[in-house]
């Protein structure tokens, strides 16, 4: 009960007959298939299968028809039944195109597997005794408070992205693991590109051949992700990102025909640079625009319940959760959209981070790049991923689409550095002639989440270090180290975190094992204002 805000259109617990102490307990949100959708999903070709998942599997229509599968609901997840029956859970895996975590339960073979997406935009936590007790769970809070005989103190781990763990199952419901794969690196082509409507790309790194690549894997990448019953909606900062996605998807919906208007959503302090810029593009590709103001009261009291949400300390993920956090309760309270597209994974893979100007060589961004990837559910994907459903909204991210990432990192390390001062040149002139979206923001340079919705007089991580300054005292600072010998805090802020983080989870503060920091720089606060690239262009 724990996460029911997750799923907040139906719940349902069920036992597993035949195994004692074995149960699914399921909250759904209803995207797709509303007749058939309640899990744990069993279909009557594999009653001996129990499925849960969490996502959206965007290519089960290709590959049901192409493997001819009988499908019973018209649920997207069902493929996995199928796909498992046909070829085993590392082919199941593979072959999914999209995002998901999930348990499969086969009791025929007395097995069971645990699973997450490449990047873990859907979250999965586990926890395990010596002696066999499993629990998994989408996040921590539903796990933390479990007791057991036998571990007093239930360890509880995030399950990594890009792996699936195969578990014996006995008959009492204990289970011993066998072994944990990493399915996909991030650079690989995934398996499913062999059924993708795509097909072939244009062999070859010209330039231009890059750039046609790069728009018609976007464009699908966004045009797959239109699957589901609910509306759709569009967070929108002013950032290159979330505009690209933003003209992008509304461009789809009309190509679709759907009949509703796309709403876009922004979210700032008074007189902020995002506001300005949001809507000059909400404008531009012609949205219903909403803004939403918040003042620094309301962000300093949104903290505490932001926390929990996100079961992080990491500053800059608490920082930039705020507007988030505030944006996705307003959407759930004032409109009917459920389905939000955002511009996350775009920073990560295109290095749209200011401090990709300092990099050292193209070989060095390139890990850098590929190491933010592979971290990003310890960060951005999990903020984005909490903060909406706090509020029982689903998140869709088109830039960390597996065929338009994987393409990405494939290409030449000095076709995706910054050039002539302005990160992410690739994506940007990638879509010059477009017109997709204005041309300033198109060459807009790169503004953090947490500053760009406040104004650049007094940014609100100034105004949250003002607070933290009358809460956090210099002998509790001296104190830091015998109070959190781990990831010992640095600064007032990032003690004030850490303290209302470790009222809710005590003790769980190995679940972030760093902070969020940039690199090739000295830096002491995580945030581009205070680089001296920022304050450069400031005086410009």
């Amino acid at each position: 009960m724990k996460i029911a805000h997750r799923g907040p259109d139906a719940f349902r617990f069920e036992n597993v007959n035949g195994y004692t102490n074995c149960c699914f307990g399921f909250h759904r949100l209803a995207v797709v298939d509303q007749l058939f959708g309640m899990q744990p999903i069993r279909v009557k070709k594999y009653p001996y299968l129990w499925l849960c998942y969490n996502g959206e599997i965007y290519n089960h229509t290709k590959l049901q028809q192409h493997f001819g599968f009988e499908y019973q609901t018209r649920v997207d997840g069902e493929i996995i039944l199928h796909l498992y029956d046909k070829g085993g859970i590392e082919q199941t895996v593979s072959m999914l195109d999209g995002v998901f975590a999930f348990i499969l339960l086969d009791t025929a073979s007395k097995k069971v597997f645990l699973g997450r997406d490449t990047y873990g935009v859907r979250p999965l936590f586990r926890a395990m005794t010596e002696d066999g007790f499993l629990a998994v769970c989408s996040e921590a809070k539903g796990l933390v408070t479990l007791k057991h005989s036998t571990a007093p103190f239930l360890k509880v781990e995030p399950f990594l992205p890009g792996h699936y763990e195969v578990l014996d199952l006995k008959p009492n419901g204990k289970v011993a693991s066998v072994e944990t794969v990493k399915y996909h690196h991030c650079r690989g082509e995934p398996l499913h590109a062999l059924y993708d409507s795509v097909g072939k790309l244009f062999p070859g790194f010209e330039l231009e051949t890059v750039k046609s690549n790069l728009r018609i894997l976007f464009n699908n990448a966004v045009k797959k992700r239109l699957m589901t019953d609910r509306r759709i909606g569009c967070l929108l900062s002013g950032g290159l990102d979330s505009s690209l996605v933003a003209a992008t998807l509304l461009k789809q919906l009309k190509e679709a025909q759907v009949q509703y208007a796309l709403q876009t959503f922004a979210i700032g302090m008074e007189d902020s640079p995002d506001l300005l810029a949001a809507r000059k593009v909400a404008n531009h590709i012609g949205s219903e625009h909403h803004e939403v103001l918040f003042n620094s009261e309301e962000g300093i009291q949104a903290l505490d319940e932001v926390i929990f949400s996100l079961e992080t300390y990491d500053i800059t993920t608490v920082r930039a959760s705020v507007g988030m956090y505030l944006i996705s309760k307003y959407i759930r309270k004032n409109t009917d959209s459920v389905v939000i597209f955002s511009g996350e994974g775009s920073d990560e893979l295109t290095q749209g981070y200011i401090y990709f100007h300092k990099a050292p060589s193209p070989e060095e961004a390139e890990e850098e790049s590929e190491r933010l990837l592979k971290e990003l559910y310890l960060f951005d994907v999990l903020r984005a991923d909490r903060t909406t459903a706090a509020h029982g909204l689903e998140l869709r991210v088109p830039f960390l689409d597996h065929r338009f990432s994987s393409y990405y990192l494939s290409l030449p390390p000095d076709m995706r550095v910054p050039k002539n001062g302005i990160e992410k040149h690739l994506l940007r002139e990638t879509f010059e002639d477009s017109n997709l979206i204005p041309k300033e923001i198109l060459w807009r340079p790169k503004e953090a989440f947490s500053d760009g919705i406040t104004s650049v007089k007094n940014s609100w991580f100034k105004i949250l270090q003002e607070f933290v300054e009358h809460q956090v005292d210099d002998a509790m600072m001296a104190n830091a180290a015998q109070k959190f010998p781990f990831n010992t805090p640095k600064t007032k802020e990032g003690y004030y975190y850490r303290q209302i983080f470790e009222r809710h989870y005590p003790g769980r503060a190995d679940w972030l094992s760093h902070y969020w920091m940039p690199k090739w720089i000295n830096a002491t606060d995580p945030s581009a204002r205070t680089l001296t690239h920022y304050k450069s262009a400031a005086k410009a």
